[in-house]
């Protein structure tokens, strides 16, 4: 190993290091970061200095780092430290939801209790007493938030939030009471005080953020430049929005029509839901593993017998109050070989949202994209190269779902459910539609109730989940188009590597390297696979300064 690649190597290690212990918490479960004996969030002001200066110091050593002479795959690493900083500098500089953002502190000061019940294995005592300390330090949490959002927060974020807290001090309550109930007396006290605690605290937020909100003034949205920022320097791609918005458009038109030659003979009846949540868990394992075995057998991918399985559980009471937090999902990334990915699910009825309701007529729906993550996740966490373990942006992971649903679609998989096969088409509607609504929002030309209102009649969709996945995109900006752009960027990817080969191309082949490559943004994959760093160019091009700062570079965004 050369100098300059044990350099990058060693940076690489102090930064997810520092990462993994800073990195903030969000409702997502791809970038979702365990640390069950970590210390409590800190975002106190002196905090946030601390988090500027450590950046700015991995910056300064990423810039003076000379791969030119090194092998592509070590460029490519350096390329990969080099979008996580800059998606440290979106989230720190540009995008501020320290700053901004009521509900981020929600978010810090209880998502440490969620991830801890997402575990299947919650309900033991040493979990409980986790769950009792990071209860305790909700106080501070909140406390932080008010010091720093006094003068910045944004409206409509605000009252999205207060909207969360109406009922958060409640669901918190129940869930603490279902998780105490089985536990000595002792310890049941003791969750009882720090849910008191951390309840109050969460009633004296609500009560500062609603005296607070007649204030509020600031946008939601990042802005053109600071989105052109996260497009290109952290995503890579090498679209410009408006290229962006005409690949929405066009992928709504095919699925739209697609949906009209799938309905031509009538609507395909619905199947009955599913009996009841045994049922629905015994056929959810049951197509897990015939999920599995038609990719193999269609010679799509060849997913290694050993590799860790995705399967339901029941929402257990103590989670349940509070599934609003975050994705219902324990990946066990981290775990790889070992631990099956978890996600809970509902008893089956007629007034679930979008999804949901889906999956309990047809596990095998979500399967083929929750399942994806799942199978992904694991094999990317046993690569060789520690470096590419992480996640660096959604475009990656959700393009490999995304494509795989559709290639599982195409190979035969719902032949014989046309309901299934026209929900699969639907959601790529949907898909394409949070493009439109992921710009809208970002740009500033989108309110919230205007994106829900699309979604919920363009899709169609239910009002509850249109409104969930506007409130989470406004949040994140550029994760409701990635779905479709990291998509885009397979697609091309793949045909430009059977062209290559010949007929000497195994789709298996490239899928298991895609599947294992997954954390990889693909514009550094096509660089790898092709030769060709022209995607990467792009996006450079497209990108303007290396700091986000405004004023130079392309502004066509």
């Amino acid at each position: 190993m050369s100098s300059a690649a044990a350099a990058l190597r060693e940076l690489a290690e102090e930064f997810w290091a520092w990462r993994e212990a800073t990195q903030p918490d969000c409702y997502d479960d791809l970038n979702r970061v365990e640390r069950p004996d970590g210390p409590l969030p800190d975002w106190s002001p002196e905090a946030v200095a601390e988090r500027g200066r450590v950046l700015a110091g991995f910056t300064a050593r990423h810039r003076t780092l000379d791969l030119t002479a090194e092998p592509v795959r070590v460029r490519v690493d350096g390329e990969l430290i080099g979008s996580a900083l800059a998606r440290v500098h979106w989230e720190l500089h540009l995008l501020r939801d320290w700053q901004r953002n009521p509900g981020f502190y929600l978010d810090q000061a209880l998502l440490p209790v969620y991830h801890h019940l997402l575990r299947p294995d919650a309900a033991g005592e040493p979990r409980a007493r986790a769950v009792a300390a990071r209860l305790a330090g909700v106080p501070g949490i909140l406390a932080q938030g008010r010091t720093n959002l006094a003068g910045h927060a944004a409206a409509p974020l605000a009252a999205y939030t207060l909207r969360l807290l109406d009922t958060a001090d409640e669901a918190l309550a129940t869930a603490v009471a279902a998780l105490a109930a089985p536990l000595p007396t002792a310890l049941a006290a003791e969750l009882d005080t720090a849910s008191g605690t951390a309840r109050r605290a969460l009633t004296a937020y609500r009560q500062w953020l609603a005296e607070l909100l007649p204030s509020c003034t600031g946008p939601f949205s990042p802005g053109p430049e600071a989105f052109r920022f996260f497009l290109h320097r952290v995503a890579l791609l090498p679209w410009t929005v408006e290229q962006l918005r005409d690949m929405g458009r066009r992928e709504y038109a095919r699925a739209a029509a697609a949906e009209l030659v799938l309905s031509r003979h009538g609507e395909p009846d619905a199947p009955p839901l599913l009996p009841g949540i045994e049922a629905q868990l015994a056929r959810q394992w049951t197509d897990e593993l015939d999920v599995r075995a038609f990719l193999r057998k269609e010679r799509l991918v060849d997913l290694p017998d050993d590799l860790r399985h995705y399967r339901n559980l029941p929402v257990p009471p103590y989670l349940a109050p509070l599934t609003w937090l975050g994705v219902q999902h324990y990946t066990a990334a981290g775990a790889g070989r070992d631990e099956d990915a978890v996600r809970y699910i509902p008893e089956p009825r007629p007034d679930l949202p979008y999804f949901q309701l889906a999956e309990a007529r047809d596990p095998r729906v979500g399967i083929v994209h929750e399942g994806v993550h799942a199978w992904q996740l694991a094999l990317s966490a046993r690569h060789e190269n520690p470096v590419r373990r992480h996640y660096y942006d959604s475009a990656a992971n959700e393009g490999v779902a995304f494509h795989t649903e559709e290639l599982a679609l195409l190979a035969g998989l719902f032949d014989e459910a046309p309901a299934s096969r026209r929900f699969v088409v639907n959601a790529m509607r949907l898909r394409a539609l949070r493009v439109e609504i992921d710009l809208g929002l970002a740009l500033g030309e989108l309110t919230l109730d205007e994106a829900a209102d699309r979604l919920a009649d363009l899709v169609p969709m239910d009002r509850r989940t249109a409104w969930e996945e506007t409130a989470f995109y406004a949040g994140r900006p550029g994760l409701g188009l990635s779905y479709l752009a990291g998509k885009a960027q397979v697609l091309d990817l793949l045909t430009a590597c059977a062209r290559r080969a010949g007929t000497d191309f195994s789709l298996a082949a490239f899928h298991e390297r895609l599947w294992r490559e997954g954390n990889v943004p693909l514009a550094l994959q096509r660089w790898e696979l092709l030769g060709t760093s022209d995607h990467l160019d792009e996006a450079r091009r497209l990108g303007g300064p290396a700091d986000g700062r405004p004023g130079t570079g392309t502004t066509d965004t």
